[in-house]
């Protein structure tokens, strides 16, 4: 893939393109710069002035960035933070707004292969799954902490898993023996907690549960909500905003505020006649999400349940 880093295939590199166009003398933010794959392709066709601020929470992945980027110079600001405080770091940056914004959701490739970050149970690990390592709490203080009630909540509402209070029941009866403290053994006990674990599947029995815990110790809807709300008061008049999902829970997020921000009213049915005074501030680039071909999915398994969803500011009435 041109432009791609190596280890690193940014998903839907050539939709990200061809819905931000990217141009010289423009500026653009990365929200979640990851493995710096889309950021590269973006300062490579704003050439040659194109600017680009990009923003992670994980400083692991910041430091990648800020190596993989370095002989764009000047052209590029890095910055540690959440794409949700972005309004603050295009503040301190002192730029006015942004002709795009690039938001590419969830874990990063490279946060699922480093083993020790405990987002994965492929390989046995501390159960950690922060994405910001400074902050917060563990996916493990969550599991040996939480009520039953909670933990059930959590599974139930972040990770849509069905067994959510038996896995949540197992957890606390196992952990009054000895505390769960890596992957290994979370994943092993929802593989024993939900009917049929045992059996072979395409998908492991734990996989929601590891979904869910991560989202609940990232605050990962929250931050999307925030952020979405100030991507669109940042961009420019025709500026525009893609963004990158890779479950139901992220897209639905996404899907409603675009379709929000896109109606001239949003007052209830019930309403006879319209009484907010809300005007549409983006038009819909894309009325259905949209998705990887067939080529990407199979060079790239970490493609296929990405849904791109894109959107234009309007000027100001």
């Amino acid at each position: 893939m041109v432009g791609a880093v190596p280890g690193h295939v940014p998903v839907m590199s050539a939709e990200v393109l061809a819905y931000l166009r990217p141009a010289g003398g423009e500026t653009y933010l990365d929200g979640t710069l990851g493995g710096a794959g889309h950021a590269r392709l973006i300062l490579e066709a704003s050439v040659p002035d194109g600017r680009l601020v990009g923003l992670d929470r994980d400083p692991e992945a910041l430091e990648r960035g800020r190596r993989r980027l370095a002989h764009f110079g000047p052209r590029v600001q890095l910055f540690h933070s959440n794409f949700s405080h972005m309004a603050a770091v295009a503040s301190e940056a002192r730029i006015a707004g942004f002709d795009g914004i690039l938001l590419d959701l969830g874990v990063s490739s490279y946060q699922l292969d480093e083993s020790r970050r405990g987002f994965s149970f492929r390989a046995d690990a501390p159960l950690d799954m922060r994405m910001d390592p400074s902050t917060g709490s563990t996916a493990a203080e969550v599991v040996n902490g939480a009520e039953e009630q909670e933990l059930a909540r959590i599974f139930r509402d972040f990770g849509e898993e069905r067994f959510a209070r038996r896995i949540a029941r197992k957890i606390v009866a196992v952990r009054q023996a000895a505390p769960i403290l890596t992957t290994a053994q979370l994943a092993e006990l929802v593989r024993d907690a939900v009917p049929g674990g045992k059996v072979p599947a395409r998908i492991h029995p734990a996989t929601r549960v590891f979904q869910a815990l991560r989202i609940f110790v990232n605050d990962e809807l929250r931050h999307i909500a925030d952020g979405l709300e100030q991507a669109v008061a940042l961009l420019r008049p025709g500026g525009r905003l893609v963004v990158i999902s890779f479950h139901s829970l992220e897209d639905r997020l996404v899907k409603h505020f675009f379709r929000q921000e896109a109606r001239a009213c949003i007052c209830p049915p019930r309403v006879p006649r319209c009484v907010c005074n809300h005007r549409p501030r983006v038009e819909l680039l894309t009325r259905k999400g949209v998705r990887p071909g067939a080529e990407e999915v199979e060079n790239n398994a970490r493609a296929r349940s990405a849904v791109l969803r894109a959107v234009r500011r309007l000027a100001e009435v």
